[in-house]
């Protein structure tokens, strides 16, 4: 039987079925066939060695071919099992999946693995590399999967095998003698993985994600196409931990979380100042953009989260409590159901809308523990929430005012732009097509009267509509997701909202759910590693310092931090018994923008020396000369004139 193949120029060739992706690549370049790992196969990737028995369209992939980098960490993650294996027998094998930047693989062994015992497991990967084994599918029958894995003690990965749906082919891939169970693809041997990756942590994991399961060891590494992309991006790895956003909290004096309260979060006073800094900013923006500020309950009925469909959805990460008379509340994940009943209470009317409804809302969500991360993952945190009730003649236009704000307030918390993806329909979804080719279209045309070109993200859209995500890049080049504008039709119609149109009737809002930071707490954890706690002037919790030379300028010092605090600057002094050399080192290692340095002379000519933070030059003022300078470089950015 013949086949079709088409390639990404337009050609067509016919292969007998069978043929495999080494195959086409030899018969269309011997070069190209020794640099080729993998196929895409109909957008599909594909072993380079599986056949290929129907006509589809055909892409070859070479190692340095971006889409490959994936199955270059898959593939390792194997290697470090075979490794893990070969140096301590028993050992049994679970998952092994590849994740951003590298992958993992969990382990069930008795003994604890060390530190010390990643260097051997490196060495070992090197020592698999270089075999060079050639890495070959085979599909067998449920029954012998099983069978196999049983006789070799490996009962996690027969449990997995018996989980798997009716029907489906299962695949085990021999590398040299080691194998496992995997769908692939796999590059063609291990050699082809090459030695750019690395073990980073240890760490602990449950059985299938479950506490009440086994525990089990995860070995986290990252692998790369060359030694120098791991080389860079150890780089970025180290100056991330530099950044870390708990080590500066703490070093600074801004939050802290303990054990008697996991994810949530207990802002000290200088921490609590550059909360309330962003928030006052966000508030002024709000106000100029046309919104309107409210408060919704922090406990609601169980009645009300049944109605809106978040029970049903969200219970297992609902904190649920119960009343001495039969009562089942919550506290609330989320705001918006909240903001439907302001927009019910009463009648609306199509003159009403737009109606930009914000709320700066504490939210409560049971993350599990093992899950929290610092100020980046908590289970108490405030949205900077708002939602958009207009007709559908007005998605557009309230999409590109929402985009044109959120691109210049990121600009202003100093966070660069890197892209806005437009996330399409999921496989599984409500509404017709010509529902989403509307709302997508509708979107993408907002998108770009804002300037904006969307990345595509296909499928990545909510079941209910397309939406959007602002995607940020940081000082050290790594992306973040913060911002996001989604249509929904769905929860209007679930709680009753409905306004009254020009011609009488009774119609439904679209509602626009709307973030930009995304919550407060994740965004101050971003921008405090952007910055690397060295704030701008403006965010900054203690804009200046005064500190004095000697013991005779302290009187003086007061008067000076007082006319600064008038000045509406945030100020400290430091009248310590110290040299004034160390002052400045301990305050320039706390990230301090400014410091006002007085001594008997500044103090007799009524001056001061200002230094900045990174700079060993002072600046000779008067005080009002500094306050006047100092009160411009510390006004927000959407104050300046």
């Amino acid at each position: 039987m013949m086949i079709e193949i088409r390639f990404p120029d337009g050609a067509v060739r016919s292969f007998e079925a069978g043929v495999t992706g080494r195959d086409v690549a030899e018969g269309l370049s011997k070069s190209l066939a020794k640099k080729a790992v993998l196929v895409r196969l109909d957008g599909e990737l594909y072993d380079l060695d599986r056949p290929i028995d129907r006509s589809a369209k055909l892409e070859i992939l070479t190692r340095d071919h971006p889409d490959a980098l994936e199955v270059i960490r898959h593939d390792a993650s194997h290697v470090l099992a075979e490794a893990v294996q070969e140096l301590f027998p028993g050992t049994q094998v679970t998952i092994g999946p590849a994740i951003e930047d590298g992958f993992y693989y969990d382990f069930a062994r008795p003994e604890p693995f060390s530190l010390e015992d990643l260097a051997r497991i490196e060495a070992k990967m090197a020592e698999i590399v270089d075999r060079n084994e050639k890495i070959v599918r085979e599909v067998w029958s449920r029954e012998d999967a099983i069978a196999h894995f049983t006789a070799m003690g490996e009962t996690y990965k027969a449990e997995i095998i018996a989980d798997l749906p009716a029907g489906e082919e299962i695949s085990v891939y021999a590398q040299g003698r080691w194998k496992d169970l995997c769908r692939g693809p796999h590059l063609p041997s291990t050699g082809a993985v090459g030695k750019a990756f690395k073990l980073t942590k240890l760490a602990g994991a449950y059985w299938r994600g479950d506490a009440k399961n086994a525990q089990l060891q995860r070995i986290y590494g990252t692998a790369w196409a060359t030694p120098a992309d791991l080389e860079a991006y150890l780089t970025r790895l180290e100056e991330a931990e530099k950044r870390d956003h708990r080590r500066i909290g703490k070093a600074q004096d801004l939050f802290h979380i303990q054990e008697e309260g996991r994810g949530m979060v207990f802002w000290h006073p200088k921490g609590w100042t550059l909360y309330r800094v962003v928030e006052d900013y966000m508030r002024r923006q709000l106000d100029a953009a046309g919104y309107v500020e409210v408060k919704t309950p922090q406990v609601l009925d169980r009645s009300f989260w049944e109605k809106s469909g978040h029970w049903e959805k969200y219970r297992p990460n609902m904190f649920v409590c119960e009343t001495e008379e039969d009562e089942v509340l919550s506290l609330k994940p989320m705001n918006c159901p909240g903001h439907v009943q302001i927009f019910n209470f009463g009648q609306r009317s199509y003159r009403d809308l737009p109606l930009r409804m914000a709320e700066f809302g504490a939210c409560h969500r049971y993350e599990p523990s093992g899950s929290l991360h610092g100020l980046m993952r908590v289970r108490g945190f405030t949205q900077d929430d708002a939602h958009i009730f207009c007709r559908e003649d007005q998605i557009e236009e309230e999409t590109e005012r929402f985009v044109r704000l959120t691109r210049r307030i990121h600009a202003d918390l100093g966070m660069t732009a890197e892209h806005v993806a437009l996330a399409t329909r999921p496989d599984v979804r409500a509404g017709s097509d010509a529902f989403w080719d509307k709302a997508e279209a509708t979107l993408l045309s907002a998108s770009r009267k804002a300037g904006v070109e969307p990345v595509i993200a296909e499928g990545d859209g909510a079941f209910y509509a397309p939406k959007l995500d602002f995607i940020v890049k940081d000082a050290i080049g790594r992306t973040w997701t913060c911002g996001t504008l989604q249509l929904d039709y769905v929860l209007p119609e679930r709680l009753g909202a409905e306004y009254v149109a020009a011609d009488g009737s009774k119609q439904r809002p679209v509602m626009l759910h709307r973030a930009i930071l995304g919550s407060f707490e994740r965004f101050l954890g971003i921008l405090i590693e952007n910055y690397a706690g060295a704030f701008p002037m403006w965010l900054s919790p203690v804009q200046v310092v005064v500190a004095t030379i000697t013991s005779d300028a302290d009187a003086y010092g007061q008067s000076v931090a007082a006319r600064l605090r008038q000045a509406g600057l945030r100020v400290e002094t430091d009248f310590r018994n110290e040299k004034i050399n160390y002052k400045v080192r301990e305050h320039s290692l706390a990230k301090i923008p400014t410091i006002a340095v007085i001594g008997r002379r500044e103090a007799e000519l009524g001056q001061v020396a200002l230094r900045r933070l990174g700079s060993n030059e002072q600046t000779l003022l008067s005080v009002e000369e500094a306050c006047v300078l100092l009160q411009r470089q510390a006004t927000p950015p959407d104050l300046e004139s």
